[in-house]
């Protein structure tokens, strides 16, 4: 496939996840898989894309919410179009066990879902605890799962300040040094989540799979 159909078909990809439209969206999905394209560059370049641009309409009013809605769900079912290619180019052993929720009275998990894709896609095991998680069932689900990285994603501000209390209860009960944190969203940091005792920061989908096989080699003395 060139470049410049590649380019053209990602463009297309990006207007379908705006508009919400689910069968173009799967549709181009498998179109994508069939013409030999890289699937984390269709998810990265065109749905991750396309769905920022619709949380922009959302900020300025142009999209309601049920919008916004429709076009997570036509993002959701070309990505498990993608799924099967994700996992072929990755060793199936688990690269380590993540605990992944969007922190207490946040409800936006838009982000956070194109995360849980892309580590799963590198070989973590991810146990998803959806939106508005309350810090205390991070720390008894990784408890429970024996999970190494506890990663936590905020989009407003105001729900941000809840994500210094996972290292803080950590502390508290004696397991701090039990797991990695890793803190991520639209209004965090990078010095701000080591400040307030993350291990690491992931500013995007992308870096936040690098970030956890970084902290992982670390936890594991590599």
């Amino acid at each position: 496939m060139n470049v410049n159909a590649e380019a053209n078909l990602i463009e297309e990809i990006v207007e379908a996840t705006v508009k919400y439209d689910d069968k173009r969206c799967v549709d181009l999905a498998r179109q994508a898989m069939d013409q030999g394209m890289d699937p984390v560059k269709v998810i990265q370049d065109g749905y991750s894309r396309g769905m920022q641009i619709v949380g922009d309409k959302f900020a300025t009013l142009e999209y309601c919410l049920p919008e916004v809605m429709l076009a997570a769900d036509a993002m959701d079912a070309a990505t498990e179009v993608l799924k099967p290619h994700l996992m072929k180019s990755h060793d199936h052993d688990s690269q380590g066990i993540i605990v992944l929720g969007v922190i207490q009275g946040d409800i936006h998990d838009l982000g956070k879902n194109i995360v849980k894709i892309m580590l799963r896609a590198a070989g973590f095991t991810v146990h998803d605890l959806g939106n508005d998680t309350p810090v205390r069932q991070f720390i008894e689900k990784a408890e429970a799962v024996g999970a190494d990285i506890i990663a936590a994603s905020a989009i407003l501000t105001t729900t941000m300040s809840y994500m210094p209390d996972i290292s803080t209860i950590l502390n508290e009960l004696g397991l701090r040094d039990k797991y990695m944190i890793m803190l991520g969203g639209a209004p965090v940091i990078a010095d701000w989540a080591i400040e307030v005792g993350a291990d690491g920061y992931g500013e995007d989908a992308v870096e936040a799979v690098e970030v956890a096989k970084n902290l992982m080699r670390k936890k594991r003395g590599g």
